[in-house]
């Protein structure tokens, strides 16, 4: 019974990959047959949807914002052709960082250390489910499971069809500047204690010889280096997949398999978010406040200081790990590596 069932079964999973193979993968070019079902019919026919919205304005006379939206979605696809072959199919898990609004026809892929706490909260305020002022949600609401659908909930022709016309977005930033707050954030600092626990005692184990009893039991006090050398330890992905903390934000949203409408910037973060909300047709609901230019300066020198004492080896074997976020999303390698 069990095999004569088993062909079944990879018929069914093989049909599901292929539809999800297939994500993504149809023009998003608005013809009027789109437009009719999208467009005119969107709320009601109260308004045009936002991928309509951003089709009218790159056929019309383009802002500079919409400008330099249109050359990064241009870039990203040059990038994607010239820099990936052969790709794998997308499973279900791969889509749970793509969160949907289905009232705004929005999709979202949240990478870590890019204001997606912010992003959610604006999503919420956004879906109803609590209103007014956005900082008024408190972070651990933002991130509770089950809040916000994400695109993993859905089956694979509800998938497509929001893939087809829903507007996507990402926003990434600079890699080593996220991994900087990311060890800042997770490793750095005291309130951090849990996660310390579950992956820094880990790192300690591994990569320190007699360490302090302390230190194996609370993972408090890990290193900058110890944690790069974790994270370019073969052992370390084949034990289970990265952290999204430190995860590569192409491998958390799949720019090169799923289409995104808008690639917004953590350096650019207020007049990304304004466009976004204003494609949508919430230009009163005020994104929270980006971290100021100081703060922006002072995470590029945070970056700097913590890799200045990384041996020129480590600092390229780094680079090469996330070298597809920087090739992807068009960021230089930063100045102060040694990478020659």
């Amino acid at each position: 019974m069990g095999r004569r069932c088993w062909p079944r079964r990879a018929l069914a999973a093989a049909c599901l990959g292929a539809a999800l193979l297939l994500l993504g993968a149809a023009p998003r070019a608005l013809s009027p047959a789109f437009e009719n079902s999208l467009g005119s019919g969107w709320l009601g026919g109260k308004r045009r949807s936002p991928l309509q919205m951003l089709y009218d304005l790159d056929q019309g006379p383009r802002s500079a914002l919409a400008e330099v939206h249109r050359q990064r979605r241009d870039l990203l696809r040059r990038a994607c052709s010239r820099h990936t072959r052969r790709q794998r199919l997308l499973g279900p898990e791969d889509l749970r960082h793509v969160l949907v609004d289905d009232a705004h026809g929005l999709l979202y892929c949240y990478v870590p250390k890019v204001a997606c706490t912010n992003w959610k909260r604006v999503l919420l305020a956004l879906s109803g489910r609590a209103r007014g002022d956005p900082l008024a949600i408190p972070a651990h609401e933002a991130h509770a499971p089950g809040r916000l659908p994400s695109l993993a909930d859905f089956s694979p022709a509800e998938i497509n069809r929001r893939l087809r016309a829903y507007l996507a977005v990402l926003f990434v930033r600079e890699p080593f500047e996220r991994l900087a707050s990311a060890y800042r954030n997770k490793f750095a600092r005291p309130y951090s204690a849990a996660f310390q626990q579950r992956y820094g005692t880990r790192i300690v184990r591994r990569l320190r010889p007699r360490a302090h009893p302390d230190a194996l039991a609370r993972g408090h006090d890990v290193r900058f280096a110890e944690f790069l050398a974790y994270l370019l330890d073969p052992r370390t992905r084949r034990e289970e997949p990265f952290n999204e903390h430190w995860e590569r934000a192409h491998a958390l949203c799949h720019p090169c398999r799923l289409r995104y409408d808008v690639v917004g910037k953590f350096e650019t973060l207020a007049e990304d978010a304004a466009f976004v909300l204003g494609l949508v047709g919430a230009s009163g609901l005020r994104f929270p406040a980006p971290p100021p230019r100081a703060k922006g300066a002072a995470a590029r020198d945070l970056a700097e200081r913590l890799f200045r004492d990384i041996s020129p080896f480590y600092q390229r074997r780094l680079f090469d790990l996330y070298r597809m976020d920087f090739l992807l999303f068009n960021y230089s390698a930063p100045s102060y590596l040694r990478l020659h």
